[in-house]
């Protein structure tokens, strides 16, 4: 009889044996690529999970794993900010608004998780926020005036050698010494503090505000008077950069974005194309004037013509999610799947739209 119950004793002892290298395989290597809702909700499992979830390298392993667009923070005018959740069970911060900050704000750029917001009132002060945990820092004052709407770009990019979140805030704004000339000022976390490049662009062009975009150590800004302006960090040079022959020309109806680690320009022309290229050769520039080597490639190209809902600007575009602002609300497209979603029945020409990443990262 003792002989008859060993076999089920090994099955008895593989199956736990099973089940503790699953749970060791969810805790360690798939909790840190979920979003920071699902992980605030997934503390109530066990202990062993809050414990986990609760500590700080766990948000530094999260946000270094976890990379998804979770949805977008809209705001116009005077307005506080919302957030739009492209999957509401699993994507989401506790204040939208972001009333845990200590005074009303606009949200001027994101990066990895992190939000770069302008307080309305006295010196209009910068904050750096995580809105997933209600984190946040005020900046100190900046050197150079950047203006009542600055063309500000926050950079964070996680690092797993870097325990401290560090981030960098690069401003254009018009130079107070040159006329139709642009300065740059840097802020970065390591120094905490403030400084005035030596760079100075004579491009005659004026910044669209929240166009700016990072890709790779450069910034790119849209230009009002048509092309993009462009600045490397690293070498803190500065140059004017022309979109492709259906571009930039019709900036007001197209934005940059992302995809694949590459600039992107996204544009709905006329109400009858969405077009998606991104930049293959940085250097035409430079190149002679009959040259057949192109700039930019076309990715995608959508006729709409026969769908007024998905006709009008495009606010947003960032790996594989358009977001397009049209007389009916505002809609996505998904690139993987081409298909077009509708995020809000309101229709609001002065709303302004950030996209966000769910994470866990500490400030």
């Amino acid at each position: 009889m003792d002989q008859g119950r060993r076999p089920n004793a090994v099955v008895a002892n593989d199956n736990s044996k099973i089940y503790m290298d699953l749970k060791s395989i969810i805790k360690e290597h798939t909790l840190p690529f979920l979003p920071a809702k699902s992980l605030f909700r997934f503390k109530g499992v066990c202990r062993d999970w809050k414990l986990q979830i609760s500590t700080p390298f766990f948000a530094h392993n999260q946000s270094n794993s976890f990379h998804n667009v979770s949805g977008f923070f809209c705001q116009s005018c005077s307005n506080p900010p919302t957030f739009i959740s492209l999957d509401p069970n699993s994507y989401g911060v506790p204040d939208p608004s972001l009333q845990f900050l200590p005074e009303p704000v606009d949200i001027r750029s994101s990066s990895n998780g992190l939000l770069c917001c302008q307080g309305r009132t006295g010196d209009n002060a910068y904050y750096i926020c995580n809105p997933a945990t209600k984190q946040w820092k005020k900046l100190p004052k900046p050197n150079a005036d950047h203006g009542s709407n600055p063309a500000i770009v926050l950079i964070f990019e996680p690092s797993l050698l870097n325990f401290v979140a560090e981030y960098k805030l690069i401003c254009a704004f018009s130079s107070a010494d040159f006329d139709n000339a642009l300065e740059f000022e840097i802020y970065s976390s390591a120094e905490n503090c403030w400084r005035i490049s030596g760079e100075i662009y004579f491009g005659a062009t004026k910044i669209k505000p929240n166009s700016g975009v990072h890709v790779n150590g450069i910034i790119y800004w849209l230009s009002k008077t048509g092309g993009i302006v462009v600045f490397d960090l690293t070498m803190e040079r500065s140059q004017r950069l022309y979109g492709h022959k259906n571009g930039f020309y019709s900036h007001n109806h197209g934005c940059l974005g992302v995809m694949n680690e590459k600039l992107a320009s996204v544009i709905s022309s006329y109400n009858q194309t969405l077009t998606v290229s991104v930049l293959s050769n940085s250097y035409t520039n430079t190149m002679a004037m009959n040259s057949k080597v192109k700039a930019w490639d076309t990715k995608l190209s959508v006729n709409v013509s026969e769908s007024s809902e998905y006709q009008g600007p495009v606010l947003y575009a960032c790996e594989d999610v358009i977001v397009i602002q049209s007389d009916r609300g505002l809609y996505s497209f998904d690139m993987k799947t081409r298909e077009f979603g509708r995020l809000t029945s309101e229709a609001d020409h002065d709303i302004r739209v950030v996209g966000y990443m769910n994470s866990l990262v500490e400030l």
